[in-house]
């Protein structure tokens, strides 16, 4: 007889069950290995508590408007920032020292690893909110709070280790505002002064420059172009009284050459007199040091000393001479002073004129200076305005930045502020016992379900005549049914009695699970009466 293929007989509720009959054992002995297996795991796996502080991120206590933070960071920033300054491996390693945690790893596991798995028990989560932006008025996400979480084996421990790092958070947040503002004062400071420092060099270099271009600033222009016009008209001025003057000397010498001729007996003594004559007309108009003054005084001794040498010849000549020695002509020595005065006004008018030429020269060179001097003056006033905005505005802000470094030490500024303390876990929060039993439960069906209809697939057993018709080409004539005999009874009452034992245990099993890792049975029957009593 050829093997039957494999074909499922199952076709009612009573083939069901006689196929869990048959292969019952196939189905409870993996079933119940693994849901043991599960039930052992849940049992003996550590437990595992959780301690959570919540810390709220409250706003400054003065308004904005009145004194500025220096400290920009977002929340989220700050507090990724504190995080790794807590989490350094040399804190965490004095936590763990201090504490006497993971005392059970510490001989396997090396200082890193432990301080590894402690920075991984350790959460720091933000809590976030929808608010609304004062600027724009649009919701948007902000960071309101954080949690900040340990799991740990000890309740107690976890509970220390969460508080201290609470402390370490709020401490750090407090000295990382304090650091920045007064880092910020500090360098405010230095650049306030070093630009302090550019605007008195800037001050000193104005000053110099307008000591060396002091006729020469913008502010002086109109007065150099009106100091040299004024100058030239002085010139013309000037220059029409010498021809004036010139033409009162050509009238004076037509005078003197109109005069009778005279012999005045000796040259030198007119020249004498003429130099007498211009030296009243000096000293009416100069002083005694006046140059020209000592100059004609000179003249004059000179010439009396050359008179008195000449004199004993002229005494010789004047006995044997018949004509007498006549005094000097009054109208020529009249026209001749004034022919004098003329000339030394001529004179002194020239020097005038040479002078204010002088200074016209100079108020030409100030004028064509003038564009350059200006270009320079403004390019440095331009940089000393610059200057001085900058060293006002580091100024302002230099201000702030200690009212706002008073505010972080006096605690006025933003700050952490814990809301929800931590608090020593009742019940662990790992494993998840009832979980890990009822993912065992319901595996140990399926495994045991699944081995069942396996090995009654593969089974080429004939049990039931439509099968045998199936598998040969005969008439099944007659059926003959089992025949139990007393043993199989006896032995089918024991299997009964120790199922149902095994049932009992397994009950009691659960209950005690139930009560161990759940729940007090106690509690339990509490609330079902209360329920109970609920609906009556």
């Amino acid at each position: 007889m050829e093997p039957l293929a494999p074909q499922s007989d199952v076709q009612s509720i009573g083939d069901i069950f006689q196929v869990l009959r048959r292969r019952k054992w196939s189905l409870i002995l993996p079933a119940l290995l693994i849901f043991f297996t599960a039930a052992a795991v849940a049992l003996f796996l550590p437990p595992v508590y959780r301690s959570t502080s919540t810390i709220l991120i409250e706003e400054q206590e003065i308004p904005a408007e009145f004194v500025r933070a220096t400290v920009t960071s977002y929340a989220e920033e700050r507090i990724q920032m504190i995080k790794q300054r807590v989490l350094s491996f040399s804190r965490l390693n004095e936590l763990v020292n201090r504490l006497n945690l993971y005392l059970d790893r510490r001989n396997s596991w090396t200082t890193e690893r432990i301080v590894t798995k402690m920075r991984d028990d350790i959460r720091v989560e933000p809590v976030s909110a929808e608010v609304r932006n004062p600027r724009t008025g649009r919701a948007t996400s902000a960071t309101i709070a954080f949690t900040l979480s340990y799991e740990g084996r000890n309740p107690d421990a976890v509970l220390q280790v969460v508080n201290t790092l609470t402390s370490l958070f709020l401490s750090e947040n407090q000295q990382v505002r304090e650091r920045q503002t007064a880092q910020t004062t500090e360098f405010l400071e230095t650049e306030m002064n070093r630009v302090k420092a550019e605007l008195e060099a800037l001050n000193t270099k104005i000053a110099a420059f307008k000591e060396s271009h002091m006729h020469e600033l913008p502010e002086l222009f109109q007065a150099n172009i009106g100091g040299k016009e004024r100058t030239e008209r002085d010139i013309d001025r000037l220059t029409d009284q010498i021809r004036t003057l010139k033409d009162r000397e050509s009238f004076l010498q037509s005078q003197i050459s109109a005069l009778p001729v005279k012999d005045f007996g000796n040259e030198d003594r007119k020249t004498l007199e003429e130099l007498r004559i211009l030296l009243v007309s000096l000293k009416s108009r100069f002083s005694d040091e006046h140059p020209d003054v000592i100059r004609t005084r000179q003249g004059i001794a000179d010439m009396e000393k050359q008179v008195a040498e000449a004199r004993p010849g002229r005494q010789a000549s004047s006995k044997s001479s018949s004509v007498p020695n006549d005094s000097v002509n009054p109208a020529h020595v009249a026209l001749t002073s004034q022919l004098v005065a003329i000339a030394s006004e001529i004179e002194s008018i020239n020097r005038q004129i040479r002078a204010l030429r002088q200074s016209g020269e100079q108020y030409s060179r100030r004028i064509e200076a003038s564009p350059n001097v200006e270009r320079a003056y403004n390019s440095l006033l331009l940089e000393k305005g610059n200057t001085q905005a900058k060293y006002n505005d580091l100024m302002a802000k230099y201000m702030e930045s200690q009212v706002a470094h008073g505010l972080e030490k006096e605690q006025k500024g933003e700050r952490f502020t814990i809301i929800d303390p931590a608090r020593s876990a009742e019940r662990p929060v790992k494993p998840n016992r009832l979980a890990i039993v009822l993912i065992g439960f319901v595996l140990a069906v399926g495994v045991g379900v699944g081995i069942a209809a396996i090995r009654e697939h593969l089974d080429d057993s004939i049990r039931d005549h439509r099968r045998l018709s199936r598998a040969t080409p005969y008439p099944v004539l007659v059926g003959i049914p089992r025949i139990e005999t007393r043993g199989d009874i006896a032995r089918r009452r024991w299997k009964r009695a120790a199922f149902s034992m095994g049932i009992v245990v397994l009950i009691a099993g659960g209950l005690y699970a139930f009560h161990t890792l759940v729940m007090d049975l106690d509690i339990l029957w509490t609330k079902i009466s209360s329920r109970l009593n609920f609906f009556v």
